[in-house]
């Protein structure tokens, strides 16, 4: 048996040794000659799985330690019965908690404050969560939900846009995501409010962020994710407020779930016994607290995370982008 895992997938060094040949490589590099005799792939992004380099392969499983899966064509491997697995809502609190450090640094208080949720998935449950707690006025916005669920919980796109004083964004890539914050969307938002994107990069038309940045529709801007990563707009990092190199979920227990994700869906589908319940040794559980005040959460966040010396970091060499990312020093998560 062979496993082919991402080298910046560090956690998983180790664990599949006693059992298959293993091989790591950069996720960027991982080849079809490299996929061609392997039974499992244990990627992130950056590695794209589609037919140029599945074609032929015995790959039986892709896990991403990622919760998004728009790098894997679904249908081309639905097609060829390779299962995929995600690591869906193990970076949430890490998102979250980027989400409130970067709120926090903006000098944005919550009094009088209605932060709007775009997306109420795994990260923003805890983001409405959180916020209600620590004290702003939430609104939601999450379509599929609201059909499912029914209620007042949730309210329209509209009613986000022109009512927020912050937006942070929440939602997969998809048809219907791609270009979503566009011209008409920047319009729509109440003059000055604070926009955070988190999800990805794809969902913004770059220029007409930029655009609306600059005549002072959008008042500040949170950037973490971006298209054409590694190769970055320098227009929009010169226009945020905060930018950063693809990091809000990277939480040390974040990335421990995300590898626990992986592993036990690849140990699973390959028969491996003993690591149906494998969790990465000498990495603490998280403290979940729903309850956060802002003052606590203000008070503990500089021990914890200072989001600035990220944002820093990438301004002083943003083709380090790549480099920043997979090296980087993983924090603890808080609430």
């Amino acid at each position: 048996m062979k496993i082919v895992v991402d080298s910046a997938l560090k956690l998983t060094r180790g664990v599949f040794e006693p059992f298959a040949e293993v091989a790591y490589l950069p996720g960027a590099e991982i080849s079809a000659s490299d996929a061609d005799d392997a039974d499992a792939l244990i990627i992130r992004t950056r590695t794209r799985c589609d037919a140029t380099l599945l074609d032929g392969s015995q790959v039986k499983i892709i896990a991403t330690a990622t919760i998004g899966y728009d790098h894997i064509d679904t249908k081309y491997c639905r097609a060829h019965d390779i299962e995929i697995a995600t690591s869906a809502g193990s970076n949430a609190r890490g998102v979250a908690q980027y989400v409130f450090a970067a709120i926090d640094a903006l000098g944005i208080d919550p009094a009088r404050k209605t932060l709007g949720v775009i997306g109420v998935g795994n990260i923003g449950s805890i983001v409405a969560q959180v916020g209600q707690s620590a004290g702003f006025t939430i609104l939601q916005n999450d379509p599929p939900r609201q059909s499912r669920e029914g209620g007042d919980k949730f309210v329209m796109i509209e009613e986000v846009l022109e009512n927020s004083d912050i937006l942070t964004i929440h939602l997969p890539l998809d048809s219907t995501t791609e270009g979503m914050i566009s011209e008409e969307f920047l319009r729509r938002i109440k003059p000055g409010a604070t926009l955070i994107n988190t999800s990805r990069g794809e969902i913004m038309d770059e220029a007409a962020v930029v655009k609306a940045k600059t005549e002072g529709q959008i008042e500040k801007l949170v950037v973490d994710v971006w298209r054409n990563e590694p190769r970055i707009n320098p227009e929009l990092l010169h226009a945020a407020d905060i930018a950063t190199q693809h990091i809000a979920g990277y939480s040390l227990q974040g990335r421990a779930r995300a590898a626990a994700m992986a592993v036990r869906a690849v140990a699973r589908k390959s028969g491996i016994p003993g690591l149906e319940n494998w969790y990465p040794e000498g990495i603490p559980a998280s403290r979940p607290n729903p309850d956060i005040s802002w003052e606590e959460l203000t008070v503990q966040m500089p021990e914890y995370y200072d989001i600035m010396k990220d944002d820093l970091a990438l301004r002083a060499d943003p083709s380090a982008f790549e480099d920043l990312r997979n090296n980087y020093h993983f924090r603890p998560e808080f609430f």
